[in-house]
């Protein structure tokens, strides 16, 4: 009877402990820099891939802003957040160094930001002195602090210099203020000015862009660097396995706007961190 009661709770331990398995959710989200229905929409495919590849359910949980997403990972609510740069080391920071990134797309070893107008007096950054002007978020990389450090550079303050700044949110944003003209210019990620572009959403008779910044390093996938060691491991194999040659790959990599995604480690964006306090960002 002993042995009987024995096994009897080892296979209701083992059926208890596969449940749990079965029930458990991969939460993962994204900083908010575009709509929410095309975040949605460009995590569908990579999340039904994620979920066979991990053998568990993989969840999309939108953020209403970038600090959420930064407090939803450090707080355990969130597994995996798609980061911007400075979103990442506000994250590493935070956390105390207990956050680290995973992969990035080999795109963001050389990511940049352009700076649009539909303002024919507009042909250099030094000419944005005295005109209204829009950011993206105010904890973007490339919509807000790549783009002061290099205002800063030409020697152009935007809080003194400029009639007036703007945050729209979100780069998509960035160029309907501009278009609009409710903003003389803006600037955002040439990533998603491009998709606009290949869209047909940019009318380039009017917007154009009069300045690229240089390359520097930004988005990256990050989790907690208390994440079970064989998970993220699966995690990053699991990106490192995307191959353009595959269809279904394909479409996944092309929704990320992505080649391939590559390892990456936080020193990467020491640079990143250097710019943000020396744009007194990095509180």
């Amino acid at each position: 009877m002993k042995n009987f009661l024995r096994v009897a709770l080892t296979v209701s331990a083992f059926l208890i402990a596969g449940l749990a398995q079965a029930q458990q959710v991969f939460r993962v989200s994204a900083i908010p820099d575009e709509a929410p229905t095309e975040l949605q929409r460009k995590f569908k495919p990579l999340g039904s891939y994620l979920e066979q590849k991990l053998g568990m359910k993989v969840e999309f949980v939108p953020v209403t802003d970038y600090a959420a997403s930064v407090e939803g990972l450090i707080n355990n609510k969130l597994d995996m957040v798609w980061f911007g740069g400075f979103t990442f080391v506000q994250a590493k920071v935070r956390s105390g160094g207990k956050v680290i990134p995973l992969v990035q797309r080999e795109e963001d070893e050389q990511f940049k930001s352009v700076f649009i107008t539909t303002d024919k007096s507009i042909s250099k950054l030094e000419d944005l002195k005295g005109k209204t002007f829009a950011f993206g978020s105010e904890s973007s990389t490339s919509g807000h602090l790549m783009p002061r450090f290099y205002l800063l550079n030409a020697n152009v303050n935007p809080d003194t210099d400029m009639k007036r700044i703007a945050f729209s949110g979100a780069h998509d944003a960035t160029v309907a203020a501009v278009s609009g003209g409710k903003v003389d210019a803006g600037a955002l990620n040439i990533s998603v000015w491009e998709k606009l572009i290949a869209q047909g959403k940019v009318d380039r008779n009017a917007l154009r862009v009069f300045y690229t910044t240089p390359g520097y390093f930004d988005y990256n996938w990050s989790v907690r660097s208390d994440m079970n060691p064989a998970l993220r491991k699966k995690l990053t194999d699991a990106f490192l396995a995307l191959d353009k040659n595959d269809p279904k790959a394909k479409e996944i990599l092309d929704l990320q706007r992505a080649s391939r995604f590559i390892p990456t480690k936080a020193e990467n964006y020491a640079s990143i961190e250097k710019a943000a306090q020396q744009a007194g960002l990095l509180k």
